[in-house]
């Protein structure tokens, strides 16, 4: 009776998240947008430059704010029951995991083999199974790494299932999991046992999912295409082997910190009344270092966005099915099991064992699965052949798509055009959890890369607009995928927008309402109603007012230096005056309160310190002004706002006055005094014109 009242129960619900008041809040920050819009046209023709150069930035950020209250305004979670799934399907489905590292320096192999034993204990039968890891850096260190993992692989996945350890990743759970004396004496032995890595005690022969490595073949002149093209590899070479029909890809950083997120996935994957309804399903990013690192994001546009088309693709902690992956769209579903051979052949290249592993796959098939996988090697080699995809549509119809260096969200964006849903598994505690870049110059790396990437889709044939006119892609989920493409764009408004108190205090001009003005309301109380909900969003997840002003403070920086930088990287490569080049971001371990500012020479530190430069000149200007002048032309706001920018660039201030690294180079100051001064003359200029 149990087993028959267990098959009538879902094995996931839909949460609908109210948030009545956020709505109200976020209707009423647009309705003061628009009418600081109405007010600034309206009074146009008697204010100059500074006033048309604001109602051109406050348009931007009206356009912003419509696409953030589009991604908040429909907010889902799903609930997953994990225990029904395996009461309910006797036989679960296989699944590949892969893992892409590619650089041995800045991702450190300790951080690989902790990612890759993490996935190894995962609660899911082991010969369903298969650990595939890429190596793009060919490093001996990784490889005889992942040989010794293997051996202590054999000690830890028992020791974990039979112990029920729920940190799996050995380096996250020795530190802080050591048993208490009240703990039995055998806990006590087989823990002091696993804690000694290097050594194969032997003795036991409990099955480990298979693991494999792989290290694709790469030539100069031939494309490689990144993680895109690793990805790739990493499928065609599982197709041969074991031919799962899901597949999890992760970061070499993001260990699965919860060890039932496999059935929590497939749940998801298997638990809809219509099992087609999901392409891949995606678990947040969080990270262990820097807790709370997009936990706002997450939090509010990240369930939003579920509630539209469904989540983007992240890159990493994504469960995709295999067809889908293959190129299947919805409509094709039920036409799987008319496959034409010469079709494949154009398709997927000319290997004839993975056209068969493909044909399985794209008709429904699930049997391909295979234990004994050694017998696949050689035609592994051959998929894994760096011109195998020539003249084949890897990269363009299949796969991970090339043509982006935010090659995840491009492959998202073409699933969801054409038709797909995809699902967010939020499993507590976390899914995984991954190491936070720094926020120096390898963070503002990464920034720059994220935006460039984002405006390569943007300026593509395959960006949003084209995709909800001639594809699948739901409208809203259309202006929340231009949300997230138009983050190198922001960079213009935004810096126009911090310049302006400066530029207003050395002209002697204004750019807000005076003081004595009831219109002055306006700006005021948008300043303040936006401010504390942001606040209000912060509290409510548990962070620190803290976190919020340095949140709200390196959201200025990166968008007036990565983000810059990332727009005219950008545009570079639209004119064809550069290539796209994939930057590795450096994963290292650093205590969780470490988030200091560290400089150095590179030009990601020179518009912030420039800014700076400026609005202490304008200071200067000003007080030199009141004293021959007295008090006229600027008013009390532009000191304000100017004050405000200052505080939140505090870092760059301090910089000026410090040594070492956090302290600004003399390079970085020198070419930002050249430019402020250059901007003070311009601001002169400005002020003889009129």
């Amino acid at each position: 009776m149990a087993n028959t009242k267990s098959s009538c129960l879902p094995l996931y619900e839909k949460v609908f998240h109210k948030n009545t008041y956020h709505r109200a809040l976020d209707v009423i920050i647009l309705f003061l947008l628009l009418c600081l819009l109405f007010y600034r046209l309206s009074t146009l023709k008697n204010h100059g430059f500074a006033w048309f150069l604001a109602f051109l930035c406050e348009s931007c950020f009206t356009f912003i704010w419509i696409l953030i209250v589009n991604c908040k305004w429909t907010p889902l979670t799903y609930k997953t029951y994990p225990q029904r799934l395996q009461e309910r399907i006797q036989e679960l489905p296989p699944v590949d995991m892969f893992v892409t590292t590619a650089d041995a320096e800045l991702e450190p192999p300790i951080i690989t083999v902790n990612t890759v034993l993490s996935l190894l204990a995962v609660d899911y039968p082991v010969h369903k199974l298969a650990c595939y890891v890429s190596d793009d850096a060919c490093s001996p260190l990784n490889f005889y790494s992942l040989v010794e993992a293997s051996k202590f692989a054999k000690l830890w996945v028992p020791f974990c299932k039979k112990y029920n350890v729920q940190i799996r990743a050995p380096f996250r759970y020795f530190p802080d999991s050591e048993p208490s004396d009240s703990s039995s004496g055998e806990l006590l032995q087989d823990w002091k046992n696993m804690k000694v890595i290097s050594e194969n005690r032997g003795g036991l022969s409990d099955e480990i999912p298979h693991l494999v490595y792989i290290s694709r073949e790469k030539r100069p002149k031939h494309p490689h295409h990144y993680k895109a093209g690793a990805m790739n590899v990493l499928t065609r070479v599982s197709g041969l082997m074991t031919n799962a029909p899901f597949m999890l890809n992760v970061d070499c950083d993001m260990y699965a910190n919860n060890p039932e997120i496999v059935l929590q996935a497939m749940c998801l994957h298997l638990g809809s009344k219509n099992e087609n309804e999901f392409a891949f399903i995606q678990s947040p990013q969080y990270f262990y270092d820097r807790p709370e690192n997009l936990c706002i994001l997450n939090e509010y546009i990240g369930k939003g966005i579920v509630g539209i088309q469904g989540p983007f693709y992240q890159g990493t902690g994504a469960f995709h099915r295999r067809d889908v992956v293959y190129g299947l769209c919805l409509d094709q579903i039920e036409h799987q099991g008319n496959i034409v051979e010469d079709e494949l052949l154009k398709k997927f290249g000319n290997s004839k064992e993975f056209i068969k592993s493909a044909a399985q796959t794209l008709e429904g098939k699930t049997g391909g699965y295979s234990s004994n996988i050694s017998r696949s090697l050689d035609e592994a080699h051959r998929v894994a052949d760096c011109g195998y995809e020539y003249g084949s549509s890897w990269g363009d119809e299949v796969g991970c798509l090339y043509g982006a260096t935010a090659e995840d969200n491009l492959t998202g964006l073409v699933i969801h055009s054409k038709g797909w849903r995809s699902g967010y598994c939020l499993p507590i505690p976390h899914a995984f959890l991954g190491c936070a870049s720094p926020s120096g110059p390898a963070g503002m790396r990464q920034q720059k890369r994220w935006a460039t990437g984002l405006l390569e889709i943007l300026f593509s044939k395959r960006n949003p607009i084209l995709a909800t006119l001639i594809g699948k892609l739901q409208f809203r989920q259309c202006l929340a995928y231009l949300w997230i493409l138009t983050w190198g764009l922001r960079s213009i408004p935004e810096l126009c927008y911090i310049a302006l108190p400066a530029y207003c205090i050395i002209t002697n001009s204004t750019f807000l309402p005076k003081v004595q003005e009831p219109t002055v309301l306006i700006p005021l109380a948008l300043f303040v109603i936006y401010k504390l909900y942001t606040l209000l969003e912060y509290i409510q997840a548990g962070l620190s007012i803290r976190s919020w002003w340095v949140n709200n403070c390196m959201a200025r920086i990166v968008t007036t230096s990565a983000w810059l930088f990332g727009l005219v990287n950008a545009a570079l490569e639209q004119f064809g005056f550069s290539e796209a080049v994939f930057e590795i971001t450096q994963k290292i371990h650093r205590p969780s309160d470490v988030d200091e500012v560290m400089f150095d020479d590179s030009p990601f530190f020179v518009p912030g310190t420039t800014i700076i430069l400026v609005h202490l000149a304008a200071w200067a200007t000003g007080l030199l002004r009141l004293q021959s002048q007295g008090a006229h032309g600027s008013g009390l706001g532009d000191y304000f706002c100017s004050v405000y920018v200052v505080l939140c660039f505090f870092p760059f201030l301090r910089g000026l006055f410090m040594t070492g690294k956090k302290g600004i180079p003399w390079s970085t100051i020198c070419k930002s005094t050249a430019l402020a001064l250059l901007f003070v003359q311009w601001c002169k200029m400005m002020s003889s014109v009129n």
